[in-house]
């Protein structure tokens, strides 16, 4: 992404109905684990294993209402963010879900017909600040809501965590 368009490219890599909840995204059985890249060894283990062998760096996964919802587990967010997957665009997200994806610096959108209009393999350019989905596999132009300017700053800086390190560390470094 660039400073002046906030672009992300990349391939549907699944397109999941509604109410995926973060059971099926990371299993409960795994929370014990605490080192969060190795969270996405079992993303979708129970429900969709075969995502994990389709999901390539920057890929997308597209989703009907309500993805995330279930309990508020972070790891869910983790496991998608450390597989690789470069956005999550659902119809709408469980709340928690969605805030745990932007402070992991995972891209969240919300689109009502992307799950309608996308299909696995489909070419995707999402701008997140316009809220535009640019299918370039079908010709086709979704809309999204575009994202919060202080979420793309989240996003920009790898999460929460490295944004106020380095926010930090310029600020002991002025005074």
């Amino acid at each position: 992404m660039s400073d002046a368009s906030p672009l992300l490219r990349g391939r549907v890599a699944a397109v999941l109905g509604s109410n995926v909840d973060t059971d099926v995204i990371y299993p409960g059985r795994y929370l014990n684990i605490t080192d969060r890249e190795k969270t996405a060894e079992h993303l979708f283990e129970l429900a969709h294993p075969e995502i994990r062998s389709k999901l390539r760096p920057g890929d997308f996964i597209v989703a009907a209402a309500n993805f995330g919802c279930g309990s508020s587990r972070e790891q869910a967010a983790a496991a998608l963010k450390f597989s690789g997957c470069g956005a999550v665009i659902a119809a709408s997200f469980a709340r928690i879900f969605f805030r745990n994806a932007i402070n992991l610096g995972l891209p969240a959108l919300v689109s009502s017909s992307a799950h309608i209009e996308c299909r696995e393999g489909d070419e995707l350019e999402i701008d997140l600040a316009a809220g535009v989905i640019r299918n370039l596999s079908r010709n086709l132009s979704l809309a999204a809501a575009p994202l919060d300017p202080r979420a793309i700053e989240l996003i920009r800086s790898g999460g929460l965590i490295p944004y106020l390190k380095a926010r930090y560390a310029s600020s002991a470094a002025l005074g």
